[in-house]
């Protein structure tokens, strides 16, 4: 502890747990929330302000388990609970009674996909997955456009006529070469150029697009916030990851049924993360979704869809999810999956900085 004329003043406890690295609530003996830390304020997707002196119940489900604990310790690991702001999320939870200070309790939640670093097992597991995942993509999407080629010069060695087989052949490379270009997206480290951007032009050519094209047939709705303020963003960046996750929703849904996307915004005050060790957290208010009334990603694969070459669809090719990942970090922002509402609606969260005036 420091000196009293120390010139390095200890931090005070409010700042302490701001810093928390896991999520932190603490609640009344009413059982109404009094603090929230900003790593919970990111995990639940609310913002403290609006959780401060609200049930528990409004902003998180404890387990059953949980219930009942008075006056004693409770923990569950990779357990599930449901969020009234982020759907379903998997966390290794716990809650402590403060001894002297009756009916009070502290609740710490840690994602539990990013808590089981044993061995750097969940990196390694992914990775793996990402190997797999390319090996299979380019077995099936490169091998069999170069088999299609070989039977063609072979007819053609074998004097069959030319003009239509080799319009198969050049398609058949330029199909190869589009993939190659796909994968090259990912290797380009430059850092993004990022100004003032108004969303709302670029949300309503992606919509544009999309009715065009992909999403013919289906309702998109918007759901806008019309007083937002301009995010600091990359113009073709933002409507490549908007163009995406729309394509990516008009698939999911298929052709039978409810067939419907929702495209909303909003501005979240007090959302943060933290760009790197010792850096100071980035406010990222600017948000926008989209959402689909889609079945959502299988469990299994649920906390990986943003990892390269891993898809829900036995089509896919599993780069998209991981381009539009790559440019929103790009952007200084966050992207993510959730199954959120009554329905439950897939939603795909993009949280961006917002200019400074």
């Amino acid at each position: 502890m420091p000196m009293p004329d120390s010139p390095h003043p200890a931090p005070d406890l409010a700042e302490v747990l701001a810093a928390l690295p896991i999520a932190l609530l603490l609640i009344d003996p009413d059982n109404r929330i009094v603090r929230a830390n900003a790593e919970c304020e990111l995990l639940l997707n609310r913002s403290e302000r609006s959780m401060i002196g609200r049930p528990l119940q409004a902003a998180l489900a404890l387990p059953d388990e949980a219930e009942g604990q008075a006056g004693r310790g409770f923990a569950a690991f990779d357990a599930v609970v449901d969020t009234r702001g982020n759907g379903r999320i998997r966390v290794d939870l716990a809650q402590v009674e403060l001894a002297d200070h009756p009916g009070w309790r502290v609740i710490t939640l840690q994602n539990a996909a990013t808590s089981r670093r044993l061995g750097h097992s969940a990196d390694r597991a992914a990775a793996t997955r990402s190997a797999v995942g390319a090996a299979a993509m380019l077995a099936h999407e490169i091998k069999n456009p170069l088999s299609s080629i070989r039977g063609a010069a072979q007819l053609i060695a074998d004097g069959a006529a030319a003009d239509e087989l080799t319009r198969l052949m050049i398609d058949e490379v330029d199909r190869i070469a589009m993939l190659i270009d796909r994968m090259e997206d990912f290797t380009d480290t430059r850092p993004l150029i990022l100004e003032p951007l108004n969303i709302y032009p670029l949300l309503a050519h992606a919509r544009s697009v999309a009715l065009a094209g992909f999403a013919r047939g289906v309702t998109i709705e918007e759901r806008f916030d019309p007083s937002l303020p301009p995010a600091l963003a990359n113009r073709d960046a933002l409507l490549q990851v908007l163009v995406n996750l729309l394509k990516n929703a008009a698939e999911v849904l298929g052709p039978r049924g409810e067939r419907r996307i929702v495209l909303a915004t909003s501005y979240r005050h007090g959302m943060a993360v933290s760009p790197g060790a010792g850096r100071p957290r980035l406010p990222l208010p600017i948000e926008i979704c989209v959402m689909d009334s889609g079945p959502g990603a299988p469990d299994d694969i649920a906390e990986h869809l943003f990892d390269p070459f891993v898809s829900s669809r036995p089509e896919g090719k599993g780069l998209g999810l991981a381009l539009v990942d790559k440019l929103v970090r790009d952007m200084g922002g966050i992207v993510q999956y959730s199954r959120e509402g009554i329905p439950h609606m897939t939603v795909f969260r993009i949280l961006l900085p917002r200019a400074t005036a």
